[in-house]
């Protein structure tokens, strides 16, 4: 169980309401579901910037982590 405060939980319940998801477990795992992937989205957004600014390490992985280490 987890606290949450009123507008959390009036956003849940606008969410079930709006078909978003049946329970407020549910709301909870897809909402969880959404922020790993949109984590994923901006670290290959950032690792894309980078590489389009040289930042690239090339080489043998095992050497680079002995060197970065």
């Amino acid at each position: 169980s987890v606290p949450l405060t009123g507008q959390l939980e009036s956003a849940i319940h606008t969410l079930m309401k709006n078909g978003f998801a049946e329970t407020k477990a549910e709301v909870v795992r897809k909402a969880i579901t959404r922020l790993v992937e949109e984590e994923a989205i901006n670290a290959v957004l950032l690792s894309q910037k980078e590489a389009r600014e040289g930042k690239l390490l090339e080489g043998d992985l095992r050497t680079l982590v002995d060197t970065l280490s």
